[in-house]
């Protein structure tokens, strides 16, 4: 009898252990405790369930049903949702997942290379950002939510990321991208809805790596990227076989040189996969993007281009390709993509007009509807490529938003270029954006040249007049051409009485020494 029983209860456990091997429900890293959904347009939820499982979420009024697919996957649109919060969000179906603390705000996904993936308190060995103790310590938002994807690369797009939401406290802020948390600040500050602020950027990394391969495959200059790395990946196996060889050849000499008594060779430099570089082509874009895209957003703040500035004119076909296949594959429209102009910076590069051309390229972008730009070519550091006054950034990304994407009727710009008209001797720039008057910062106005016909530059005495600055010298009798704060560390000093610099220009569109650089192969 207790033979019998013993087998029934295994027969009952086995039952048991097949019911319960199916799959619970699951949802996305995103999709999580402290989380902040996008007001005002339809959100989406999705996960994983078993396939045909029925599948509920419900937030405040709203209940949604919907039947996980073939392969287990399931998606739910709410309607609009208006700011607040917190509420929860409940996922029913085998199981039941409760998330907690969730608002609803606006929400902007934060990336690009070294200067966004500056963190607040530490970058690297060189510390965090100008007054990072006193920042982090005043860091007490819970209206703030951030997200950090985990750094990842990947051949294939993906589903998800590795992240959670946290709320914004001097305990969670210093990791978190430092011109992110700058713009997010502000915007709370002036705006007074939930930010929720998704960071996803990696140092040192080319756009390539955040593009998709698609826009790659489709520009004969852009594919020839995409083409070299495919060319290393399937070069790899072969590579490793020549890599063992030499390291048994190096293996036999070693012992030889060992025995003899005389200092050993060098160990043959290890290989490096480029499945797993991090500016494999699209492979960011496949890893910390992608997975993203099903989530609402608002818009986006990028800070790149310094990997990118040997090739600085085929940046401006390259940029706008990303920003439209970003925008493209959210399927939100022209939602906000606002981005910030490379700073100052001085030493060790071996073109002088590299930056001022990747400027030039980043500024072609503001064609595009929706965008806008940070000018940053006051608050780097000549000898510094990681400049650490990042509230100046956040700030003026934040203006940017408030202007672009919400509508308020403030000045974001500083004194932008408009026209020329050449008098006696002079040129007379006008300029949009004076917000009451320009201001200078020093004794006297610099940063302006002008050219004749024979297209040599030489500075030029500047003086204002009401919207204008007229322009002349000594070494140039009849001027054709301007350019204002062209060089890596122009040292220039207009501003508007709002605060903000002008940007580099120029008049002219003759040669520049980069615009025939077209990347050729893949680079690590």
């Amino acid at each position: 009898m207790i033979r019998g029983l013993r087998l029934e209860w295994i027969v009952l456990a086995a039952l048991l252990g097949v019911v319960s091997a199916g799959a619970d429900v699951k949802l996305p890293a995103l999709i999580s405790d402290n989380m902040v959904l996008q007001q005002g347009r339809r959100v989406a939820i999705w996960g994983t369930a078993d396939a045909g499982e029925q599948v509920t979420v419900s937030l405040g009024e709203q209940e949604q049903l919907t039947t996980a697919d073939a392969a287990g996957q399931w998606k739910v649109g709410l309607a609009p949702l208006k700011k607040g919060g917190p509420f929860e969000l409940t996922v029913a179906a085998k199981n039941t997942i409760t998330i907690h603390n969730v608002l609803v705000g606006e929400v902007w996904v934060c990336s690009g290379q070294s200067n966004m993936d500056f963190s607040l308190l530490s970058h690297g060995g060189s510390g965090g950002v100008r007054d990072a103790e006193r920042e982090a310590a005043a860091a007490n938002y819970s209206l703030l939510r951030l997200f950090l994807v985990k750094k990842a690369v990947a051949g294939k797009p993906q589903t998800d990321v590795q992240g959670q939401w946290v709320v914004a406290s001097p305990a969670t802020v210093g990791s978190f991208a430092a011109v992110g948390y700058f713009f997010g600040r502000d915007l709370y500050r002036a705006m007074k809805f939930p930010v929720g602020l998704i960071d996803s950027s990696w140092t040192d990394t080319e756009a390539e790596a955040w593009a998709s391969e698609a826009v790659l495959q489709a520009d004969p200059d852009l594919k020839v990227v995409a083409d070299s790395w495919q060319r290393k990946i399937a070069d790899f196996p072969r590579a490793v076989e020549e890599y063992e060889q030499k390291l048994e050849q190096w293996e036999k000499q070693a012992e030889e040189t060992e025995a003899s008594g005389k200092v050993a060779l060098a160990m043959p430099e290890a290989l490096r996969d480029p499945r797993s570089s991090r500016r494999r082509d699209a492979g960011l874009w496949n890893a910390m993007v992608a997975p993203l895209t099903a989530y609402a957003i608002a818009g986006t703040i990028w800070y790149q281009g310094e990997s990118n500035a040997e090739f600085a004119y085929q940046y401006r076909k390259l940029f706008p390709a990303l920003i439209q296949q970003w925008r493209e594959s959210w399927g939100e429209g022209d939602f906000p993509f606002l981005f910030v102009q490379l700073a100052n910076y001085s030493p060790g590069w071996k073109y002088p007009d590299a930056w001022p051309t990747l400027r030039e390229s980043q500024e072609e972008a503001l064609a595009l509807p929706k965008t806008g730009m940070a000018v940053a070519i006051d608050v780097g550091d000549p000898f510094d490529i990681h400049p650490k006054n990042k509230q100046d950034v956040g700030r003026r990304l934040a203006l940017a938003a408030e202007a672009i994407a919400y509508g308020r009727k403030i000045e974001y710009q500083g004194p932008t270029f408009k026209s020329m008209r050449a008098g006696k001797g002079t040129l007379r720039v006008h300029y949009i954006h004076v917000a009451g008057g320009f201001v200078v910062r020093g004794q006297r106005l610099k940063g302006f040249e002008i050219a004749g016909d024979d297209q040599k530059f030489f500075p030029a005495e500047a003086k204002i007049e009401f919207a204008e600055v007229v322009l002349s010298s000594s070494q140039v009798s009849k001027p054709v051409a301007a350019r204002y704060a062209w060089a890596n560390d122009p040292g220039s000093n207009l501003y508007n009485k709002a605060g903000l610099p002008a940007p580099p220009f120029r008049t002219d569109d003759w040669p520049v020494s980069l615009q025939k650089m077209v990347r050729t192969e893949a680079s690590w």
